[in-house]
């Protein structure tokens, strides 16, 4: 797991710790029977084991994360720690040395024994400081030690390490025999011990600078290294080796210079390969020679970490800051990709190097997702400004343009799909950098920026929201004039909320899911049962897009309303004065509510072309905007204080015509399938209204209206005549709002929805 930058970003690992920690508490409890809960949950159905599975998933997940950050979070220390220690024992190991050899000083000025090299003594000993004795009077361990320097330098210039190595051994051993034997003497033995000590110094010189030549192979950096280890010096040995392969790969990439033409997925794997692979090398040598001990296995993860890091600042440095500067979201997803593919392998070796490139790696990714989304927003925005409103099928040559998902969308709208599509197939791949909830953030927050343009799309919407709108740049945006057209703006939000994007976002799905994408792709909601982060985003588009059907009813329902000069269509007059004009009434629904069902008509018959498939939502449009009407009258407060103050009473035929167009609503709806609960209780709420107001005056309200049967012939006539559309046999008027419902009742019922 990344590291979390900066201090406000540490919230969500505190809070994931509460949550794992809840999560526990009921087995943690001393009174926790483990019976008990295996059957409180052997009773619940498949669906609630399948939840409870997944619960349980995500709460191993959860814990695992948990404790990994928290080996994380002390494992540097542990490392600095670690090499502390480390060099801490080389030091004490050369403070030994150091006093063995200030102790041989001591112990030969003591016996009046010059074993300074670089002089003669006066019995004539050599300048090695080994006696000079008369063959004669020599026994062969005074030959060996008179002609064991020399031996050693011979070895040494001619670079025989193992034979020189197996010289050390022999003459530690003999010297060791000859001190327990008293077969020499101490200035002697003092002697032959820093003769030793001086030339492994030098033999260890020679290979640590061996060693570390680009030209020294493997085999024979191998054999360097094991012949400094058994020199004595550990830790220097491990060091050499590190900055051995540390030195060779540099080398190596003397020949790799990106330049401004370079391909950056080209020079990330170039150098991404030398990189890892200098340390799986590294890796492999260190655990060959030196084992698993905790010292050197410190300090190879310090120095694969260091290398890492390095690594990371040159693939941001010349592939990823460009990409994302320039919104290339596809080439800073596989660069990021490349080398977490060739770090992720390393892990085998019980490297976990990968949080450290997630650390330099995710803040640039994340500025190459803005900025695509950017681009996106601009993109479309520009599209929306020339957008005829018009509903086609993807453009030829579209990569989408084959899939068996050929909806129609205006063009503004296929740009916008296109682009999520691609999008989301660019985010896919990094779901190991954690980019879940900004991969579906993101395309949320454009989404909705993009329904916004198709609110100002609407006429009249231009004025009243412009200050609202801070998404798309762009503020021009082509008007939608038609009733068509501005069907087509909710057709667009539509099909991209229900369909288009979540299956989109499908390609973020865990990896071991994707045997499972070719069967759900038909069916995206039910892939969105199973993930509650997607369920949970779709739903949320679906509410943005209840933003634009509310403003399309509002706007429809104010052209009802209201005149072009702002006179309104539905005063309370129109049926005040039904009672003082005189003249005799032809009963059929007022103007309004019959210019209301002729909309709806006209509304249905298109919608049943530009929502196929999609019914419920078109019934739905047409149910909001007939509530619209209706509650706008029951909470308009100038036409019911008219009604109940005003200077002249409701009359019997006022009464009569308002509780005729309530039920000519009823009727024209029921027949529609598309009455709501809030629509039967707005046109209740108004007749309850008219007559509580009728009955001020000192009437029975219902003495003057007739029975329903009345109310319904003269409702069927209308919408028989409004409609054009004969009867049926049973009565019924057939009309495009009751073919539009049931295609949705069947498609419904196809869909198991009833």
């Amino acid at each position: 797991m990344a590291a979390k930058t900066g201090r406000s970003k540490s919230t969500p690992t505190k809070e994931n710790g509460v949550r794992v920690e809840e999560g526990l508490s009921l087995f943690k409890s001393d009174k926790f029977d483990a019976d008990a809960y295996v059957q409180s949950k052997c009773s619940i159905n498949e669906k609630d084991i399948k939840q409870l599975c997944s619960y349980l998933l995500d709460l191993k997940k959860a814990s695992a994360e948990e404790m990994r950050r928290s080996v994380y979070a002390n494992y540097p220390a542990f490392i600095r720690t670690s090499k502390e220690i480390s060099d801490l024992e080389g030091e004490l190991s050369s403070i030994r040395n150091l006093l063995s050899t200030q102790a041989t000083l001591i112990h030969g000025l003591a016996n009046g024994v010059n074993i300074d090299h670089d002089k003669v003594s006066d019995d004539g000993s050599p300048a090695n400081g080994v006696l000079n004795f008369e063959d004669n009077d020599l026994s062969d361990l005074e030959k060996w030690a008179a002609e064991y320097p020399d031996q050693l330098d011979a070895l040494l210039a001619e670079r025989r390490v193992d034979e020189a190595l197996a010289a050390f051994d022999e003459g530690e051993i003999l010297i060791s025999q000859a001190n327990e034997n008293h077969a020499l003497t101490s200035s002697l033995l003092s002697s032959l011990r820093f003769a030793i000590a001086e030339r492994k110094q030098k033999l260890a010189d020679q290979l640590a600078k061996a060693a570390c030549q680009p030209s020294t192979r493997g085999g024979e950096l191998r054999s360097a290294i094991t012949a400094l280890k058994r020199l004595g010096d550990g830790p220097r040995a491990h060091t050499v080796l590190l900055d051995a392969h540390f030195q060779r790969y540099q080398y190596n990439m003397q020949s790799l210079r990106p330049s401004s033409t370079s391909y950056g997925g080209a020079y990330t794997a170039a150098l991404s390969q030398l990189v890892f692979s200098a340390i799986s090398q590294a890796s492999s040598d260190s655990l060959g020679i030196f084992g698993k001990e905790p010292a050197y296995s410190s300090e190879l993860v310090t120095w694969a970490t260091k290398q890492t890091e390095a690594f990371s600042l040159l693939v941001k440095r010349h592939a990823l800051a460009s990409s994302a500067a320039a919104g290339g979201l596809r080439a800073a997803a596989e660069c990021a990709q490349i080398a977490l593919g060739h770090c992720s392998l390393l892990e085998a070796r019980g490297l976990s190097l990968c949080p450290v490139l997630l650390k330099h790696f995710k803040p640039i990714v994340e500025q190459a997702l803005e900025a695509n989304l950017k681009r996106i927003e601009e993109n479309t925005a520009a599209m929306a400004a020339a957008d005829d409103w018009v509903l086609t099928n993807p453009p030829a040559g579209s990569r989408h343009a084959s899939t068996a998902f050929q909806n129609k969308l205006t063009s503004s709208a296929h740009r916008f799909n296109l682009m999520v599509q691609d999008f989301f197939e660019d985010v896919g791949p990094l779901l190991s950098m954690q980019l879940g909830s900004k991969a579906l953030e993101g395309p949320f927050r454009v989404f909705n920026s993009y329904v916004d343009v198709l609110v100002r799309a609407l006429p009249g919407s231009m004025e009243e929201e412009e200050a609202n709108f801070e998404g798309f740049g762009n503020k021009i945006v082509q008007m939608a004039e038609t009733e068509a057209q501005q069907l087509a703006l909710l057709a667009n939000a539509s099909l991209l909320a229900d369909e288009l994007l979540p299956r989109a976002a499908m390609k973020l799905a865990p990896l071991d899911q994707t045997s499972q994408r070719t069967d759900d792709l038909r069916r995206p909601s039910d892939r969105q049962n199973r993930n509650p982060e997607q369920r949970e985003w779709k739903r949320r588009l679906l509410s943005t897009v209840d933003k634009l059907k509310d403003a399309f009813c509002r706007q429809h329902a104010l052209d009802l309303i209201f005149t072009e000069e702002g006179d309104s269509h539905l005063s309370a007059d129109m049926y005040i004065n039904m009672d003082g004009n005189g003249d005799d009434v032809d009963w059929f629904p007022s103007l309004i509510f019959q210019e209301l069902y002729a909309k709806l008509n006209r509304m249905a018959s298109l919608a049943a072309d530009m929502f196929e498939g999609r019914e419920r939502f078109a019934t739905s449009l047409l149910m909001r905007l007939t509530e619209t009407v209706i509650l706008w009258l029951s909470g308009d407060q100038s036409f019911w204080d008219d009604i109940e103050e005003g200077p002249r009473p409701l009359g019997p035929l006022g009464l009569r015509q308002l509780y005729l167009d309530m039920r000519f609503v009823i009727c024209f709806a029921s027949q529609g399938r598309y009455l709501s609960r809030n629509l039967n209780r707005g046109t209740n709420e108004i007749i309850t209204k008219a007559v509580a107001a009728f009955s001020a005056t000192g009437l029975d309200p219902y003495s003057e209206l007739p029975e329903d049967d009345w109310f319904n012939e003269i409702c069927l006539d209308g919408m028989e005549r409004l409609s054009g559309k004969a009867k049926g046999n049973n009565g019924e008027v057939h009309s495009p709002t009751a073919s539009l419902s049931a295609q949705s009742v069947s498609s419904a019922r196809s869909h198991g929805s009833y």
